[in-house]
């Protein structure tokens, strides 16, 4: 069943993913794992149906689970550097300034499967502020959907995290975000077939108001 909206939401801190939430890098993404698909003998519609979300390495072990995970993590380094001088098509997700904009002296951080020098480049491709916090693929041990990285970015900025609301797109990172018990608003037409709390089409609209028990979201009807 899709999520059914509330008019506002109350929380006190924001965990953003990056890919699908903040920027569209659908182009890019599917041009690299479908030439990797391709060399392993893969069929690319099956392995785009579970990149997004996860660190390429996890993603690997999920399409070849016989393969040495130390085979996973050198393709994924290659894969890295691929996929970050790769631009073209990089956009910000509609209503995504406005929103960066609006939660810019608000407690937020950054929790990506990106490494940082993929998220800068995102980021800056699509025009969007880097958030001062940010929990990128280096800092963590185990990717999305483990619950480590959002665990870790509410711990940075000082809150528990229940009192914490992720913003993600993919199944692994709205599983993230649930284990780590967090609410969750799902972004973009992926996200509404896996339950998050609530769900928008995009950040259009999405209001941003600072008030005495936290950061009040409105969202759009």
């Amino acid at each position: 069943m899709p999520a059914i909206t509330p008019a506002t939401l109350t929380t006190r801190a924001l965990l953003l993913d990056m890919d699908g939430t903040l920027v569209n890098s659908d182009a890019v993404v599917e041009r690299c794992w479908r030439r990797w698909a391709v060399r392993h003998g893969l069929d690319p519609e099956q392995a785009l149906k579970v990149v997004h979300g996860r660190q390429g390495y996890a993603t690997m072990a999920v399409l070849l689970p016989d393969r040495p995970m130390e085979q996973n993590h050198a393709d994924n380094r290659v894969m890295l550097a691929e996929e970050t001088a790769d631009l073209d098509g990089v956009v910000p997700v509609p209503g995504a300034p406005a929103f960066m904009t609006a939660i810019a002296g608000l407690p937020h951080a950054l929790v990506t499967s990106a490494d940082e020098a993929l998220a800068q480049a995102r980021m800056g491709a699509a025009g969007l502020r880097m958030p001062e916090t940010r929990v990128t693929a280096e800092r963590v041990g185990a990717s999305k959907p483990d619950p480590e990285g959002f665990l870790k970015g509410a711990a940075e900025l000082g809150f528990d995290p229940a009192d914490c609301v992720v913003f993600e797109d993919s199944e692994a990172g709205i599983q993230a975000g649930r284990s780590a018990g967090m609410r969750v608003i799902g972004v973009g037409p992926r996200a509404a077939a896996f339950a998050p709390d609530v769900h928008v089409m995009d950040l259009t609209a999405l209001e941003v108001e600072p008030v005495a028990e936290g950061i009040r979201l409105t969202f759009p009807a």
